[in-house]
């Protein structure tokens, strides 16, 4: 019988973001937006901790005191080298497969942490996400700011190795899901009730920050583990929230 891997999500955030610089600790019903995304991250049912993943610049201290405040790990590694900054802190503590998550993602729902690893564990692909391009632009998505992608360490290892590409470097997964002759691919299918490509609740903009708090506003107070389904049904009752941050451009890797 082999042993459980050690399931760890990494969730990758820094102060100085050029579109809103320090929006990850920008506060919302009294918790910052990091605490409300590790608050519900930590519902998952899968994972065996948690390591925020920050840099080593002095700015980010700051973030390295929250991981403390929130009860867990942080790795300070480079800013720029994102993908060896996600595996250094991977390897540095033991993490098998990595769940791959970025800090702009507030609301994001754990069951989505759960069904993506049960489906990796079940494949055996070396990556997988719930969120496919061509899903996405057909309508057929989920809102962003729920993106998880699921790979191993020893997988990302091996990427790193061949790549000295940018893009790869900032992106971290980017060459796994480009390359699939050389790694296998699989994505999720979004449940008719998780559907919102129109919408976003991913933090990179003032407008974002607005929307994010509209919903954990209506939604929090009733019941703090509401869930995507929620918040599609939410906004689409909401036009008038849904459109404020619509007309923001999203960076495409």
């Amino acid at each position: 019988m082999t042993d459980k891997p050690r399931i760890v999500a990494t969730i990758e955030a820094r102060m100085t973001s050029s579109r809103l610089p320090g929006k990850v600790l920008m506060s919302c019903l009294g918790k910052s937006m990091l605490e409300h995304m590790v608050d519900r991250v930590k519902r998952s049912r899968v994972l065996d901790d948690i390591i925020i993943a920050t840099t080593v610049n002095t700015t980010d201290q700051v973030i390295a005191d929250e991981a403390s405040r929130l009860g867990v790990k942080c790795y300070r590694g480079s800013e720029d080298n994102v993908m060896s900054r996600v595996l250094e802190a991977a390897q540095n503590h033991n993490v098998d497969i990595i769940v791959e998550l970025t800090g702009d993602c507030p609301l994001l729902d754990p069951t989505l942490i759960d069904l993506a690893v049960v489906e990796y564990l079940d494949s055996g692909v070396d990556y997988l996400s719930n969120l496919s391009d061509e899903d996405f632009e057909n309508g057929l998505g989920h809102p962003l700011g729920y993106a998880v992608q699921v790979f191993s360490t020893s997988v990302l290892a091996d990427a790193f190795a061949r790549t000295n590409d940018p893009l790869d470097l900032e992106h971290v997964s980017r060459p796994l899901y480009q390359t699939p002759d050389r790694y296998s691919v699989k994505y999720l299918p979004t449940p008719q009730a998780q559907r919102g490509p129109h919408m976003s609740v991913t933090l990179d903009t003032e407008k974002d920050f607005q929307v994010i708090c509209a919903v954990l506003e209506a939604l929090s107070p009733k019941n703090q583990d509401f869930t995507i389904e929620e918040v599609v049904a939410y906004l689409a009752a909401h036009p008038d929230v849904c459109r404020i941050n619509q007309d923001i451009g999203r960076v495409k890797v």
